[in-house]
């Protein structure tokens, strides 16, 4: 168990103005893992005036010193990495076989990158009778979310250290227990007072008052599109900066020479990877008419490997949803594509081998219509729609249409092609033929998938103010 009683305010565990403690529920067990308290607007005044303390001075800070914290709290993570997987299987759920490798070791690179972008904080350019310098934008808040907790806390908080902002974080309340492992690792390295504080409660309160916040200069929102529009709401009436990492409802498009086998498994194992609770997860795949049967065939039989089972098991693939109301979700959503008329053709329905845990099958629709809520609607669980097109033109229409433009896939017999067709697809990244994710290149949604880039130098300038200086 993991109790914490007090929030990271100013350097120091403090005592919270908020009443209530919030159980943490492993998904798994449906036990508990660990409690957090629950704070309130009190303790968002705490910590954003703490942080706007600390701004002059941190932001005044020598990038190579903040590069130098940077690496001090990357060497804790590397040090206390397995204590920080085991934390997230037991608050999340995802199987030991992928979290500590995507869900501690993949931030950690990202954080360390940050050690020597800190310095294009000291690039001044001059143009005609200007010189161009470089500022960070200020107090920022993190509102985080619950599917990848660490790896989008990094992809906040490590471009901001380098800018020299100052921030608040609000974790998820279904998975907070890693922000408060992190804090001790911040307060390990002896980062100055102030420049990192955590508030932890509710999103009607915590997360509403920090978006609103005057003193607050800008917002880093990662959630469903829903929340981000409210965030951004809250957030208008004062013009701060607004980041919004939003859903995705991504496409994966097969074309008629690839290798159908190995572009079919690829295409269920990224949906399936975390039950599905992944927001750039290529839930449309599309595939050639001419070919489309074949496809099916080696999807069942994919899915159909795949272990689900205990997230503490090495052998499972897959483990629980993260809460009962998103298995809840999940569940609906099937139901929603049978009345659809969509052809299910594998899973469905709840095991029948746990008695507890929020566990759903690997689901499979056949004969997906583009237009149906299955594939329009982020579901947010294991559940992958197989949409058959008739030529090249189509397929990038329908991959195209979606509110949603966050990430997509190509496969196809030649590189050359696939960067064509990678071309003409509307989302932030393109996954070519089975690529990895990479950190030093900009992630973030066009449409309703989001606002502004995280990693790589992108991510960095989402923390800067650009200044013209006049001679």
């Amino acid at each position: 168990m993991h109790d914490y009683k007090t929030l990271f305010i100013d350097g120091r565990w403090q005592a919270p103005s908020g009443q209530g403690i919030a159980e943490v529920i492993n998904p798994a067990t449906e036990t508990a893992a660990g409690s957090v308290p629950l704070g309130d607007e009190r303790d968002v005044d705490k910590a954003v005036a703490a942080a706007r303390r600390a701004f002059g001075a941190w932001s005044r800070t020598p990038s190579s010193v903040r590069a130098g914290y940077i690496r001090a709290l990357a060497g804790q993570l590397r040090e206390r990495a397995d204590e920080m997987a085991a934390l997230i299987t037991a608050e999340l759920g995802m199987p030991v076989q992928w979290c500590r490798a995507v869900q501690v070791d993949g931030p950690i690179e990202g954080l360390e990158q940050y050690i020597e972008l800190a310095g294009l904080m000291d690039e001044v350019r001059e143009v005609g009778n200007s010189m161009v310098v470089r500022e960070a934008v200020g107090v920022c808040a993190f509102i985080n979310p619950w599917n990848y907790p660490l790896h989008q806390l990094i992809g906040k908080l490590a471009p901001a250290l380098a800018a020299g902002c100052t921030v608040v974080v609000k974790p998820s309340q279904e998975t907070p227990l890693h922000a408060f492992l992190l804090a001790q690792m911040i307060e390990a390295i002896g980062l100055p007072a102030g420049v990192f504080n955590l508030v932890s409660g509710p999103g009607a309160k915590v997360g509403e008052a920090l978006a609103r916040h005057p003193d607050v200069d800008m917002v880093s929102f990662t959630g469903s599109t829903g929340a981000g529009v409210r965030v951004a709401q809250a957030a208008a009436p004062s013009v701060k900066r607004v980041c919004l990492e939003l859903g995705g409802k991504s496409p994966l498009l097969i074309a008629e020479d690839a290798d159908l086998a190995a572009a079919v498994r690829y295409g269920v194992q990224d949906v399936m990877i975390n039950s599905g609770q992944t927001c750039t997860a290529l839930t449309r795949m599309l595939l050639p008419a001419s070919r489309y049967a074949e496809a099916v065939e080696i999807a069942i039989a994919e899915a159909q490997g795949l272990r689900i089972g205990d997230p503490l098991d090495p052998q499972s693939f897959l483990g629980p949803m993260c809460s009962a109301a998103q298995r809840r979700t999940v569940r609906d959503y099937i139901q929603v594509g049978r009345k659809e008329g969509a052809r299910l053709v594998h899973g469905g329905e709840a095991p029948q081998e746990f008695e507890r845990g929020f566990y759903v099958s690997p689901t499979l629709f056949a004969d997906v219509d583009n237009r149906m809520r299955i594939a329009q609607e982020e579901i947010f669980g294991p559940v992958l729609c197989l949409i058959p097109y008739a030529d090249e033109a189509q397929a990038i229409q329908i991959a195209n249409d979606s509110p949603f433009g966050l990430s997509s896939g190509v496969w196809t017999g030649t590189p050359e092609r696939a960067l064509s067709l990678a071309r003409q697809l509307r989302a932030g990244q393109c996954f070519l033929n089975g690529a990895a994710f990479n950190y030093q290149a900009p992630f973030g949604g066009y449409k309703q998938s989001g606002n502004g880039r995280e990693w790589g130098e992108e991510g960095l300038n989402e923390f800067v103010e650009v200044k013209a200086i006049q001679f």
